[in-house]
């Protein structure tokens, strides 16, 4: 226990909480080291039945917590996805911990060498407030599948949803196993400091460095997936029409609030109008009303709401020409609603160009030739997601190629992070490290190296005192 946190105890009863049970988990790792697939795959069945049973209770808090979001969004976005990803983890968690045969260097022979992954010990998971569920059960399964223990910090910006799930998961595990904590501010601080084996954190880039720095203090290793700027490019060849029904609903999906959303767009020099013109008939295709229309979701509080305005106001000032698509012309004044918005004329001195947007707003730049795009995006900080409208798959290769992010979608946004075969994360300043996958079971093990030789030692003839004979006829052997 570092000192940091522990003398946060006596005026924190809280932070004195959460440190007993990582003692209790930490005691019950060392306790069962290494649990059998059987146990794992009873673990992951439970937080199935968990989600199952709880599913409409979790829609409800996520909506109160947001002031409104779709039970059918949620249930499509979050509860299914990770349902999925349980689905693919029980069904390839037997042979993803079988070892892997590795070569052995003929010097050292006879050998048998192999990698051998084993549970890394009590992982800590910080989730963000965007998809509360979600972006706490995909690491929970990994780090379930992977044999750990796991403590889950849960975003004081959806206090009910954290509940929600604490209660849901204490049914399903005891809290030696799985714990959730809720609370913010010192609460917050003092989890990343714990000495957790493996601290997984999803948010902004600013607070991962935050973070970053605070496992720092007990070496412990981080998986940050962070955000940024994810562009999209439309090719010329590309008409404006299907670009924009995929975009659109990457836009209006969660509101935008999403950490791989479409964040701007190049589109062909003296296309714009026509791009406008097909986001809006798409957008109004989707929500022909959007105030009291129960598909579409809130900006999660005033915060957010102020932080977006704020861009607007701000780039509207520096000449841009904001487009909204309102298509019922609503008034959303006393809401945390808002119309879809898209931003031409933008200047690399505007907010809305440094910043992730992170809501109903997408920034659009033309471009003549596909290297401008590509060196644009080149001298950024390299985004969590790419995406590439083209149906010449020359083309998408020279982008795949000439690019840098932590994904990339052709003709598709959002659905990438869907896929349970795909590994899931950001690059630079995107984040470090990938889940989801296969990947994500390595990520939350030890890849332990193994190397099993019999009584007979082949050494002995590499020992000194060395130029001998056989020395010689070693070295002429294998070293020509």
């Amino acid at each position: 226990m570092t000192a940091s946190v522990s003398s946060l105890h006596t005026e924190h009863p809280e932070v004195a909480e959460m440190q007993r049970v990582f003692d209790l988990q930490k005691a019950a790792f060392k306790a069962r080291p290494n649990p059998s697939a059987s146990e794992r795959l009873t673990a992951l069945d439970n937080l199935k039945k968990a989600l199952i049973k709880y599913q409409d209770q979790i829609a409800q808090a996520i909506a109160d917590d947001f002031g409104h979001r779709s039970h059918q969004e949620t249930k499509f976005a979050e509860i299914l996805t990770s349902l999925d990803n349980i689905k693919y983890y029980s069904k390839n968690l037997k042979t993803w911990m079988q070892p892997e045969k590795r070569h052995v260097n003929p010097t050292h022979l006879p050998a048998k060498a192999w990698v051998q992954h084993q549970p890394l010990g009590v992982v800590g998971i910080i989730t963000p407030w965007n998809y509360p569920l979600l972006l706490a059960i995909s690491p929970l399964i990994c780090a379930l599948a992977a044999g750990n223990r796991a403590m889950i910090k849960m975003s004081s910006f959806t206090p009910k949803t954290g509940l929600t799930l604490k209660r849901a998961l204490a049914e399903a595990f005891s809290e030696d196993q799985v714990a959730v904590v809720t609370g913010g501010g010192v609460v917050s601080d003092a989890f990343s400091r714990l000495p957790f084996n493996q601290l997984t954190f999803t948010g902004s880039t600013n607070v991962g460095r935050t973070v970053m720095a605070a496992a720092a203090e007990n070496l412990t290793p981080v998986l940050l997936e962070l955000g940024g700027k994810s562009p999209a490019i439309i090719h010329a060849s590309v008409p404006m029409k299907d670009a924009a029904e995929k975009l659109s609903l990457g836009k209006c999906w969660n509101a935008g609030q999403t950490c791989v959303a479409p964040d701007y767009v190049f589109i062909p020099k003296g296309k714009t109008a026509e791009f406008v013109a097909a986001m809006r008939s798409a957008v109004s295709k989707m929500y022909p009303s959007m105030l009291n229309n129960p598909d579409y979701t809130s900006i999660v509080n005033n915060k957010q709401y102020s932080r977006i305005q704020g861009y607007l106001e701000d780039a509207k000032e520096q000449g841009a020409t904001i487009i909204e698509i309102n298509p019922a012309n609503e008034s959303f004044s006393n809401t945390r609603k808002m119309p879809v918005t898209l931003v031409a004329n933008v200047k690399q001195s505007m907010q809305i160009t440094k910043n992730e947007i992170f809501g109903p707003v997408l920034m659009m730049l033309e471009y003549e030739h596909l290297e401008e795009a590509i060196d644009y995006i080149a001298e950024r900080p390299s985004p969590l997601a790419l995406y590439y409208f083209d149906y010449d798959e020359e083309r998408a290769d020279f982008v795949l190629r000439n690019t840098q992010s932590g994904g990339y979608s052709v003709n598709d946004v959002l659905t990438h992070v869907a896929e349970e075969d795909l590994p899931f994360g950001g690059v630079g300043h995107s984040g470090m490290g990938k889940y989801h996958g296969k990947e994500g079971f390595a990520a939350m093990s030890n890849a332990r190296s193994v190397l099993v030789k019999p009584k007979f030692w082949s050494m002995k003839f590499l020992a000194p005192p060395f130029n001998s004979p056989l020395h010689k006829i070693i070295e002429k052997v294998l070293l020509k």
